[in-house]
């Protein structure tokens, strides 16, 4: 397992972080959720990234649990905070009030005294960004986060609230937006904003919610149990890219994927570490063998020529609209 610094901070993660948003809690059985964690442990992977939301906050417990014993300070833990964990009004967005009680519900869920990073997982336009910023301050002051860090904000939005960061002396290092071959909005503004703060992509979906294993197929009947025949599973998100172009061009990557000795799923996720701004890709499984199969493509490099051939394999199929800076779906 390749390591990478998180933005231009001093922490180091691994290149691949285990995630368990849909899984944990919901789609897995506990027991089956942890053998995906120790086998995320066993191929080297020390960064793991959930949050409150996920699974009605069961993903955090299940994460503690499975983490319960191992060395807290080689590990790297991260977790979120916006989307609503309760009925009451103050129970979601970025008040000062929902984050200064969130990060406690979620030290609990997660057994440790302390996460490394902290993240808004969406923009609050209900609630002044300064207000929201001096909280996360005093979350990292407090010694609950070392690092705070934001998920699908604007690049507008993410200087405006680096320069925040810096009144306020509070390292502000990450951004976990969705990248993929497929989608790569990201690329045009919210990437050249996060370099000018000094933060690092955490992306998630890097196999496009696994249309990239090559799994679907054009004309053919979803497999049993993928995430497009499960409603609760990501069937909406991941329906986007089962059109029979897409996937036929997915297809048209196997030989690409060959001559390099990686499987699709590899290559899709190798593809994303090859970007300098990327500090680490969010593997997910809800079976061991596909973390370690995953795992595989750290420390991969993808020479110019690869890069290019993909490029004119997926063509049209890629999304890179520069006025669509975040995922049209919502992601818990």
């Amino acid at each position: 397992m390749e390591f990478r610094n998180l933005g231009r901070s001093g922490l180091k993660i691994s290149e691949l972080a285990y995630g368990n948003w849909i899984t944990h809690g919901s789609q897995v059985e506990e027991d089956a959720a942890v053998a995906c964690v120790r086998a995320a442990l066993d191929v080297g992977i020390t960064t793991f990234d959930t949050a409150d939301v996920y699974a009605a906050t069961r993903a955090e417990t299940v994460l503690g649990n499975a983490l319960a014993g191992e060395r807290r300070q080689g590990l790297e833990i991260f977790t979120k905070v916006y989307w609503p964990t309760g009925e009451g009004r103050n129970d979601r967005g970025l008040s000062r009030k929902h984050i200064l009680e969130s990060i406690d519900g979620s030290l609990k869920r997660l057994r440790t005294d302390y996460v490394d990073l902290y993240q808004a997982h969406r923009y609050d336009y209900e609630t002044p960004l300064e207000e929201t910023m001096l909280a996360f301050a005093d979350v990292v002051r407090s010694g609950k986060a070392l690092y705070i860090g934001v998920s699908e904000w604007r690049a507008s939005e993410i200087t405006e609230a680096a320069a925040l960061a810096r009144e306020l002396h509070v390292p502000l290092v990450s951004s976990q937006p969705q990248y993929s071959m497929l989608w790569r909005v990201i690329e045009s503004e919210v990437i050249p904003a996060s370099d000018a703060a000094g933060i690092g992509q955490i992306v998630w979906s890097p196999i496009a919610q696994g249309v990239l294993t090559g799994k679907y197929l054009a004309g053919q009947p979803h497999p049993e149990g993928s995430r497009a025949t499960d409603p609760n599973g990501g069937a909406d998100f991941v329906a986007r890219w089962l059109e029979d172009d897409v996937l036929n061009r997915v297809q048209a990557l196997r030989p690409i994927a060959a001559d390099v000795d990686l499987s699709l799923a590899q290559l899709a996720v190798a593809w994303v570490l090859q970007n300098a701004s990327v500090s680490a890709a969010i593997i997910g499984a809800s079976r061991p063998e596909q973390v370690t199969e995953n795992a595989k493509a750290s420390g991969v490099v993808l020479d110019a020529s690869i890069l290019a051939r993909i490029d004119e394999v997926l063509g049209d199929a890629v999304q890179a609209d520069p006025g669509e800076t975040r995922s049209p779906a919502r992601r818990p």
